[in-house]
């Protein structure tokens, strides 16, 4: 098996950072001057994570591509880390939302097309009731309070290494002694997240028989399969035996679609039959203008009901005062009636099959041990030999040097990944001449720094 040559990557980093520099003065300009009012020259500090000594600044985009303001056109195979998984700007939402700028945005009251997206909602998902929120984060907010409103529990338990957006409980780690610590990098904890939550590896079905045996969890906040730290698929058995387990021991089961949704239609829930009794789902259902949902079973929204007050309904923590307005209402359901539909899956899908076998060729051809990983329309590539089975695993398999490198060569030579891993997503707009582009990158990339 070859090795990354460290000598040669490292130059090969310098020599890409000066290529970026040179190539973008509009974008350095502007960041520049961006750090009189921005801090750290980004409306949001994780925009800083970009490989480049600066971010790009867009200046359009439409489909899978945009363009900067330096005039350099780029694949785009990040996607707004998800939130553009309809691709950009796509003609069917724009529309939508351009005759709902006519006819008012927001009004504390529903509009008509509320029962469109919650029946979609219902039939995609398999469950009935839907409500409404402005981001995932929220979504999983609202959701942990139903959750301990419901069982009377106090705590939630997830898994290491997760990501379910800014939801305080959810920034917990496994510590090497085995115990729950706040995740590294975690802004300002209100209180040590071991009093709100229990953290166990993902496919550990013993850990997690073992945390619901103590009686406290009020719900289990999964990804079906986990993303943000890469691609970590459950393995066989897995699934029955935490819908299993949460039964036995009263808790409640949410599945975050939020990333997982590039597994199909229905998201990896109607891909894999599974049996929540909720999911949330948020980034790219109004095909860009923040929107999110919530989706319970009919038993969620009996309990739910026998515990609320109309009285005291708006003062409970769940809700907000944008949350279902009627400009993401009108995009969400154009996005699910003609954007994200069943064809454009069907083209989707095909695709990320594509860039893993053009990634695992190039590994081949290579001698590398290293694999790719595919979740529906998603793929990612690991700088190991096996899979990781679990968070831990797959966080002590990061290889920043070499992720800045490859991202880097990759937007020098026309083409964008997502910052925090080596992921790429596919829109209804992508082609196969894109996926090609990044296969012959990836190959050049590599070979410059082996040894």
């Amino acid at each position: 098996m070859r090795t990354i040559d460290r000598r040669r990557l490292a130059a090969a980093i310098a020599a890409e950072l000066a290529e970026f520099t040179a190539a973008h003065p509009r974008s350095r300009a502007l960041f520049e001057r961006a750090k009189a009012h921005l801090h750290d020259g980004v409306p949001m500090s994780w925009m800083t994570r970009w490989a480049g000594a600066f971010p790009l600044f867009v200046e359009r985009a439409e489909g899978a591509r945009f363009t900067d303001v330096d005039g350099k056109t780029y694949v785009d195979l990040c996607l707004g880390d998800t939130g553009a998984m309809t691709g950009h700007a796509p003609p069917a939402a724009v529309a939508a939302i351009k005759a709902q700028l006519d006819r008012g945005l927001t009004f504390m009251l529903p509009t008509e097309d509320s029962l469109a997206v919650s029946a979609e909602l219902a039939r995609r998902f398999g469950l009935p009731f839907w409500q409404a929120a402005m981001t995932a984060t929220d979504a999983n907010r609202f959701v942990i309070r139903l959750a301990r409103q419901i069982t009377g529990r106090p705590k939630i338990l997830v898994f290491n290494w997760c990501y379910h957006g800014t939801v305080d409980e959810t920034f917990a780690t496994l510590r090497p002694d085995g115990t729950v610590g706040p995740r590294a990098g975690n802004v300002g904890p209100p209180v040590d997240p071991a009093l709100t939550t229990r953290v166990v590896e993902f496919n550990d079905v013993a850990a997690l028989e073992r945390e619901l045996a103590h009686g406290d969890v009020a719900c289990v906040l999964a990804e079906p399969a986990m993303t943000n730290i890469g691609i970590v698929l459950p393995e066989p058995g897995f699934h029955a035996a935490l819908r299993a387990l949460t039964r036995r021991h009263g808790t409640l089961l949410v599945n975050d679609e939020t990333h997982t949704l590039s597994a199909g239609p229905g998201g990896a829930t109607r891909a894999w039959g599974l049996d929540p009794d909720f999911v949330t789902v948020g980034k790219p259902l109004a095909s860009g203008v923040p929107a999110a949902v919530y989706g319970f079973t009919a038993e969620v929204a009996r309990r739910w009901r026998a515990q609320t007050s109309v009285e005291l309904c708006d003062t409970g923590g769940i809700g907000g005062t944008l949350a279902g307005n009627a400009l993401a209402l009108a995009a969400m359901r154009a996005t699910l009636a003609e954007v994200l539909t069943e064809e454009a899956y069907g083209r989707m899908i095909p695709l990320a099959e594509r860039f893993a076998a053009g990634v695992e060729q190039v590994i081949a051809e290579l001698g590398l041990p290293w694999i790719v990983k595919r979740l529906g329309a998603r793929a990612e590539y690991w700088f190991r030999a096996e899979a990781p089975r679990n968070g831990g695993e797959a966080a002590a398999a990061v290889d920043a040097e070499l992720d800045r490198y490859m991202h880097l060569a990759a937007l020098n030579r026309g083409v964008l990944l997502t910052p925090f891993h080596n992921m790429a997503l596919m829109c209804p707009a992508t082609t196969a001449a894109d996926v090609d582009l990044h296969t012959a990158v990836f190959r050049e990339s590599v070979r410059a720094v082996l040894t």
